[in-house]
């Protein structure tokens, strides 16, 4: 698999056609263009409007006009969404002004245009807890929301109301991919540098330190080993990155064993899982103390703590911990094609357009009505009429 083969891969799967992101209590698909939504909708996360606060089946979000969605990002309480157009919509809690619309701090219960990027067309966006991170086809990178930790890259720690860019990455370097943690932001070039910024508390940032970091800094580690990375992931303590040979890289708290190495050593810097050097990794994907490595071959790697059963590993306790990378046996027989999972839960999609979930399912987050929980992969389906079912708990 050629390098810009394996970027293609990773940012959009195998399946074009089928999209999942996770976040803390909800799931988002995108598939065919259209995107569904189930679980929590704390503030309006799901985009369903004002009177629904939580839907049990995955449930097709309306937008203003016909919209062909291609990428979403989702985190605790709001959501983006990027259209073929290039223009970005978003929802959820605005308080912060994560959503990027200065004239209203209330929470944005449909997905509404964000203005302020008109004429500006975007290929991926990412969202931390309190902020969002704007990735423009021309590889220029635009943030809102909350800057306690300096996470949007200005040099200083003011809150910005609707998307400013990042000045000094302005003509200096093409962004191709982003990951947002809680405080924190990873940006990959074209040229494969990884540049981190925001909150250093955790050691994400990969610079060993736990300072802050108010602008984008280049991570030295790959730069002197020569290491062309090609995506990276932003857990909520920890990192990983995925280079251009298809290894795997892992940084920050090792609670659990969430980096890899077989012990709970913290790395300050990015450190090679040597136990994953015989693969060809193809996505890499960080969460809550937890880590999944997708292979060339459709199988699945997981590593860290089990989370409700989130880690997907049936034989082993609901709050184990799993030291090493393990192959998901139990998905073994379906070759998957892109895996993300969100605080206590886990959603893959093969490569036959099929869905399976794990890990909690209190708030609905898989898409299934009756399950409180499930620790082995269940299948997850999605209602061709799904635009008014699966509503549930409405109220003002």
């Amino acid at each position: 698999m050629h390098l810009e083969e394996l970027s293609m891969f990773i940012l959009f799967g195998l399946n074009k056609q089928m999209q999942v992101t996770t976040g803390r209590y909800h799931t988002l698909l995108i598939r065919d263009s259209s995107v569904y939504s189930c679980g929590s909708s704390l503030c309006g996360v799901l985009g369903h409007g004002a009177e629904t606060t939580q839907c049990v089946a995955f449930t097709r979000i309306r937008f203003p006009s016909l919209a062909y969605v291609i990428q979403v990002s989702a985190s605790h309480n709001h959501a983006a969404f990027v259209l073929q157009s290039g223009e970005v919509f978003t929802c959820g809690d605005n308080s912060s002004f994560c959503c990027g619309h200065n004239d209203t701090n209330r929470p944005i219960f449909r997905p509404r245009l964000v203005e302020a990027l008109k004429g500006v067309p975007c290929k991926q966006v990412a969202v931390g807890l309190n902020f969002t991170v704007f990735l423009t086809r021309q590889g220029q990178l635009y943030t809102c929301g909350t800057n306690t930790h300096g996470q949007l890259g200005h040099f200083d720690t003011q809150d910005r109301p609707t998307p400013k860019i990042i000045e000094l990455l302005e003509g200096v370097v093409s962004v191709v991919q982003i990951a947002a943690g809680p405080s924190y932001v990873l940006a990959v070039t074209d040229n494969g540098v990884v540049y981190s910024f925001g909150s250093g508390s955790n050691l994400c940032l990969g610079h060993g330190e736990q300072h802050d970091e108010f602008r984008p800094r280049a991570i030295q580690t790959f730069r002197r080993k020569d290491i062309h990375v090609v995506h990276v992931s932003a857990g909520d303590e920890h990192a990983v990155a995925l280079d251009s040979s298809g290894f795997v890289y892992s940084w920050g708290k090792g609670y659990c064993g969430a980096l890899g190495h077989g012990d709970e050593i913290d790395k300050t810097l990015p450190a090679l899982v040597n136990c994953l050097k015989s693969h060809l990794a193809v996505q890499v994907c960080a969460r809550k103390r937890k880590t999944f490595v997708l292979v060339d071959g459709g199988s699945v790697y997981g590593f860290g703590w089990m989370g409700f059963g989130s880690l997907g590993f049936p034989d082993r306790g609901v709050s184990d911990k799993v030291m090493r990378p393990r192959v998901l046996d139990s998905l073994r027989a379906r070759h998957v094609s892109q895996i993300s999972t969100g605080l206590y839960h886990t959603v893959v999609v093969t490569n036959q357009g099929q869905m399976f979930g794990f890990g909690d399912n209190e708030r609905a987050q898989l898409g299934h009505d009756t399950l409180r929980g499930c620790l082995q992969p269940t299948e997850i389906f999605v209602q061709e009429t799904a635009d008014d079912t699966g509503l549930a708990s409405k109220g003002k």
